[in-house]
């Protein structure tokens, strides 16, 4: 003869039947039990669920990357300099480039005052007036160092210089569009007669925070001699730091050149920007 199996209902049950003051059945006891452990599963699982590790605290949460800028020293505007050794060519250090655009001599072509006259588009005349000079992207508010290269009839500005970061966002912006608000225009006046200057689109390559590149030939006459001068101007950004290079001459200009500087001095500034020194630059550097 088989024993009954006992009737086992848990306290939780047992206190549910007091208060109602009902007997349960084998059944009643049995199904309560199957109910409580329902809902036990249900609220295991939706622990599990809200423990998922996708909402774990311990998850790594991305933090976005962050870049501050550093300040530009005096010595690091130096160091940042390109070399001779940076460029391709036999391009040599030149002194004294600072005084380039009051007095530039190019063979028997006074580039300084063939750069002289005025245009009716104030954009195009502040291109030309910084050809040559320290203010192509304004006045710096900060560090400044400034070298020259000469090759042949060719010669090269390289500029160093930290900026406000808002008037450098402005001057680059302003930058960008001269080559369709200048594309062709006429510079009158001073001892030269009317030349007639051209500004066209040059790539640069994919450097810094933003860059322009642009070819800007200027035609017309000095001494009585026809006389085509052609530069590329090239500006890189770096947060509120610059690069600006002026390079070319008579007739052509080395392309190449503008592209090394570009690439040399952009490695260097930012080598310089993350607290270190490059190739230390020869002496006698302005």
């Amino acid at each position: 003869m088989t024993t009954p199996r006992p009737i086992v209902c848990s306290s939780r049950v047992l206190a549910a039947v007091l208060a109602t003051g009902t007997l349960l059945t084998t059944a009643a006891c049995s199904s309560a039990e199957d109910s409580a452990s329902t809902g036990s599963e249900t609220t295991a699982a939706a622990v599990a669920q809200t423990e998922s590790p996708t909402s774990s605290p311990m998850s790594p949460t991305p933090s976005p990357t962050s870049s501050p800028g550093a300040e530009l020293s005096e010595a690091g505007a130096r160091n940042a300099l390109i070399t001779p050794a940076d460029l391709e060519g036999d391009w040599t250090q030149a002194d004294k480039p600072q005084e380039w655009r009051d007095s530039l001599l190019v063979g028997q072509v006074d580039v300084a005052a063939f750069l002289e006259g005025k245009s009716d588009a104030s954009d195009c005349q502040q291109l030309i007036d910084s050809l040559y000079d320290e203010t192509l992207l304004g006045t710096p508010s900060g560090a400044s160092a400034l070298n020259g290269f000469e090759q042949g009839d060719s010669r090269l500005l390289y500029q160093v210089a930290a900026y406000q970061k808002s008037d450098l966002d402005e001057s680059v912006k302003s930058l960008q569009s001269l080559p369709d608000t200048c594309d062709r225009f006429t510079l009158t006046g001073g001892d030269n007669g009317d030349r007639t200057v051209q500004v066209v689109e040059m790539p640069l390559p994919e450097e810094g925070d933003a860059r322009q590149g642009m070819t800007v030939t200027v035609k017309g006459d000095s001494g009585g001699e026809p006389v085509t001068l052609t530069l590329d101007v090239a500006v890189v950004q770096m947060g509120a730091n610059a690069i600006t290079v002026t390079n070319g001459g008579l007739d052509s200009v080395d392309h190449d050149a503008t592209t090394a500087a570009v690439e040399q001095g952009t490695q260097r500034l930012q080598e310089v920007l993350a607290g270190g020194t490059p190739t230390p630059t020869p002496s006698g550097i302005e």
